[in-house]
């Protein structure tokens, strides 16, 4: 296949012969007469014939390179439409965003009348899911993951980063006053397969007890058995805030562990819908600001 000449070059011409002039060529294309003018020239060189010829104020094109500017003018059009219907594309069809469940089941539910009101929760497609979301294959635009923000080839903002504290019932917190961490050590705990009690007895100098109780490898079960009385649990600070505004959990000591994992919204760079992914970025990281000051 024949190498084609600079595009750059090739729009120089045709705006030239479309203007009969490189002064206003280069006002087209935002560059100075010169360059214009060194484009035509090299053009000339390459193609071997002569371009334009000057008539006074007027450079007219030769037959040949009105035909040929001609022709580019056409495929610029259809370029320009190409470009137009994919934008197009991209505003008009859904913004598929992949959620980690957690995320979704306890986070966003309260949230979504807002982010829908807003202009960066327009023609959205929810998916929750437990696996990691492919980008290329699997059709997805933007996801929201846990975990460290390490992930190959993709673009990763956090969003929040997550404190462990214990957390029960009003009604469990007075029937086992805890003052302190060895407090807990008699109280009824519930346990998560994936966040062990040692995370927060470790972090006090304490032995953690056997394990006894109810085991979850949920963290949406577990925050609820702890909000039916069912025990203590170690909660995500992320995922409770509004149970504890609204009372059905309290905090029966101060304090918390920092956990090294957290929320981060994740895409691809190159993404079609780059803008729209970035307002919705933009925006759940606006709302995620709050949390921490929800559960201090």
């Amino acid at each position: 296949m024949r190498r084609l000449p600079p595009f750059f070059a090739l729009r120089a011409l045709e705006s030239a012969a479309r203007h009969r002039s490189y002064s206003r060529a280069a006002d087209e294309l935002a560059v100075t007469h010169g360059a214009v003018s060194q484009q035509i020239r090299r053009l000339e060189a390459e193609l071997g014939a002569k371009l334009f010829e000057r008539r006074g104020n007027t450079m007219v094109p030769t037959p040949a390179a009105q035909r040929l500017a001609d022709e580019l003018g056409r495929g610029f059009d259809v370029l320009q439409n190409a470009v137009s219907e994919f934008d197009a594309g991209a505003a008009r069809d859904p913004l598929v965003i992949s959620l980690d469940p957690q995320f979704a089941g306890r986070w966003l539910p309260s949230r979504l009348p807002k982010l829908l009101a807003d202009e960066a929760g327009a023609h959205m497609e929810f998916r929750v899911e437990d696996r990691r979301a492919d980008f290329t294959t699997d059709g997805v635009d933007v996801a929201v993951r846990y975990g460290a923000g390490r992930w190959d080839g993709v673009e990763a903002q956090h969003l929040f980063a997550e404190t462990l504290f214990p957390v029960c019932s009003p009604k469990v917190a007075a029937e086992h006053p805890m003052h302190e961490p060895k407090d807990l050590l008699t109280a009824p705990l519930l346990h998560h397969g994936y966040r062990p009690w040692s995370l927060w007895f470790g972090a006090f100098g304490l032995d953690t007890p056997p394990r006894e109780g109810l085991l979850f490898d949920d963290s949406v079960m577990l925050v609820e058995a702890a909000a039916q009385g069912l025990g203590v649990a170690l909660a995500r600070s992320g995922l409770i805030e509004h149970d504890l505004a609204a009372g059905r959990l309290v905090r029966p000591l101060e304090g918390g562990v920092a956990s090294e994992l957290g929320f981060y919204v994740v895409w691809r760079a190159d993404s079609r819908k780059l803008r729209r992914i970035q307002a919705l970025r933009d925006w759940l990281v606006a709302e995620a600001a709050v949390v921490q000051e929800a559960v201090e």
